[in-house]
């Protein structure tokens, strides 16, 4: 994996490291192509049944890098949007976990409400930025009111001043504050704790919780049957019932 990003695996738990820190993380091209394709290998690890997400250095992500801008894209995003990285739009139903060691702003903080779950460090900050520079926030705009209140967000993105992790919490954006050293070794507990449940299982159920928030009740409930009888064939479904008559720990295959 190229330097801006690492991927690193250690037994089920992936680790994506944005691995820029001279420049506080900011997202420049390089970047960008390296995070999507961290998240594009974790998506294929079968091996990988939870992901971690955090930031070399101080910071966890400030952002667009607005002395490196992108280059222009080849195509118009009116017709082709871009859903090539979790923030932006990639469908991933591992559980992710946001370990926030510092600034996680713009599309860090997207990024962060993307997530199943967020662990901030005590020393970390949250903020959109954008309307105090003159753009609006699209993806996150698009994200923050289903992850918190609406008042929660509309503080966020339309006032643009970042909050601490203590108020993160409050809003409902951050699952857990803890002291700023042991911010990964409680992001791999919770890692840990997540892949004691069937990976398949566990995958379903999150989608369901996913699409469930879209559809009407009716075809919400059809969905979720689907979904429950296509997981009743796997070998794991099979495990589960027979570790329990037999009263040991589940064996899950992923398959």
């Amino acid at each position: 994996m190229p330097e801006n990003v690492l991927y690193e695996r250690d037994g089920r738990v992936a680790t994506i490291t944005y691995n820029r820190p001279e420049a506080l993380n900011a997202i420049n091209h390089e970047l960008r192509q390296d995070l999507n394709a961290a998240w594009q290998s974790f998506r294929e690890d079968d091996e990988a049944w939870v992901g971690i997400v955090t930031g070399a250095g101080r910071a966890f992500s400030a952002g667009a890098d607005l002395r490196s801008p992108a280059p222009p894209e080849e195509h118009s995003f009116w017709e082709v949007p871009s859903l090539t990285s979790l923030e932006s739009g990639m469908e991933i139903w591992k559980p992710t976990i946001a370990a926030v060691n510092g600034y996680a702003l713009g599309f860090g903080l997207t990024l962060v409400a993307a997530c199943d779950f967020a662990i901030a460090s005590e020393r970390a900050e949250f903020g959109f930025p954008e309307v105090q520079i003159g753009v609006p926030t699209i993806q996150g705009a698009i994200r923050m009111p289903k992850k918190v209140a609406w008042h929660h967000a509309m503080e966020l993105l339309l006032i643009g001043d970042r909050v601490d992790a203590q108020r993160a919490r409050e809003m409902g954006l951050v699952w857990k504050v803890v002291e700023h050293e042991r911010l990964m070794e409680e992001a791999r507990a919770l890692a840990e704790r997540l892949c004691k449940g069937a990976p398949l299982a566990v995958r379903a159920t999150k989608e369901v919780a996913h699409r469930g928030q879209e559809l009407p009740f009716v075809q919400a409930i059809r969905f979720g049957e689907t979904m429950r009888r296509v997981a009743r064939e796997t070998t794991d479904a099979k495990e589960g019932p027979a570790a329990f008559r037999e009263k040991r720990s589940a064996e899950w295959e992923g398959r």
